[in-house]
């Protein structure tokens, strides 16, 4: 069960960057986004030189919903929020990764990368894994053949390709200065008011100054020998939050820059932020296995961002669509006999990461 969380968590977060990646742009200069006729008859969508089959597209839906109902059943389709049933959300994140891995490849050409013999020996032989696992009803179900399932592979495999080239020249080295990160607890006394509809008021002058007078007793006792700073905090602090591990960048300026001044044990000044009056007291200057986490976080931060700014500028010239009658009469496969989920961890098991 927590393989399939984990599966199931990846796959969301890649449809999300996916999602917002192939986003569209009508603004002037920007993505061309067209609705139009003429297409095949299984075509669902054109971007750029490319398109996409409704048999690569039940693929990639058939295996999302499998791996959806093996982790929360199958009555996970009844759950609409907003109007939009978990089917569409579905349906429209598929649709969203597609549209990345078939740009990708227009990008793969247009800067010369290409897949090697090797790995496109291996996507041969995940292909024969992959489509010798389903049964016929499932090929039939999906309308795919051996063919529709190299292409699929050896596209995933080239749009991880490009994405390689391009975050290749990131510098995977972060010094434990920048990555640092440290754990502090506070005593929060806001100086702003939230009314019952969530509207948010400032402190009158005479109010501000209540809460600061308030915050001066505060931190008088918490420098008292002896003192157990995280019962004051329990007791006085209007932020249900009392510890916090962070890095740099994360928190609010005159917050962090406080906290990133004081030694162990030590208790800071009053501090003023946009919530109100802290005071902040470091358990730890340096905390090694959340600081190697962190690095590991400002790493794929930059290859996120440098990926961004190419495929961003590359996909706003490119023209893009969709056949609105197919796209339509598209729906998930309710069909006991159709179980295929493991599309993506065949993938895994030739193209290791």
């Amino acid at each position: 069960m927590k393989h399939r969380k984990k599966i199931m968590a990846g796959i969301l977060a890649a449809a999300v960057l996916a999602a917002a990646l192939t986003a569209c742009n009508t603004g002037e200069g920007g993505t061309k986004v067209v609705f139009t006729t003429g297409f095949g008859r299984d075509e669902v969508f054109r971007i750029g030189g490319e398109s996409c089959s409704k048999a690569e597209l039940m693929v990639y839906l058939a295996n999302t919903q499998n791996q959806y109902e093996e982790v929360y059943g199958s009555q996970v389709w009844e759950i609409e929020r907003d109007g939009v049933t978990l089917e569409e959300n579905v349906k429209e994140t598929v649709l969203a990764k597609l549209a990345q891995i078939k740009t990708m490849c227009l990008l793969a050409a247009e800067k010369g990368v290409e897949l090697d013999q090797g790995e496109e020996e291996k996507i041969v032989q995940a292909a024969e894994k992959y489509f010798g696992s389903l049964s016929e009803t499932e090929q039939r179900a999906l309308e795919v053949d051996l063919e529709t399932i190299e292409n699929l592979y050896r596209e995933y495999a080239l749009a991880q390709k490009v994405y390689q080239e391009i975050i290749r020249d990131i510098n995977p080295e972060i010094s434990d200065d920048e990555a640092r990160t440290i754990t502090v607890q506070h005593i929060l006394i806001r100086t702003s008011k939230t009314d019952s509809q969530g509207n948010t008021a400032a402190y009158s002058q005479e109010e501000k100054q209540a809460a600061y007078e308030e915050i001066s007793q505060i931190r008088q006792m918490a420098l008292a020998e002896g003192q157990d700073f995280a019962e004051l905090a329990s007791r006085y602090s209007q932020d249900s939050t009392i510890t916090y591990s962070f890095g740099k960048g994360e928190m609010e300026e005159a917050f962090e820059t406080a906290a990133f001044g004081l030694e162990t044990g030590e208790i800071s000044q009053i501090v003023e932020s946009s919530s109100g009056y802290h005071i902040i007291k470091c358990l730890s200057t340096f905390d090694r296995e959340e600081t190697d986490a962190n690095k590991l976080k400002i790493v794929e931060e930059r290859r996120r961002e440098a990926f961004g700014q190419e495929y961003d500028a590359f996909v706003e010239t490119l023209a893009r669509s969709l056949n609105e009658k197919l796209w339509d009469e598209i729906t998930l496969i309710h069909d006991e006999e159709v179980i295929t989920s493991d599309f993506f961890e065949v993938y895994a098991e030739y193209f290791p990461e």
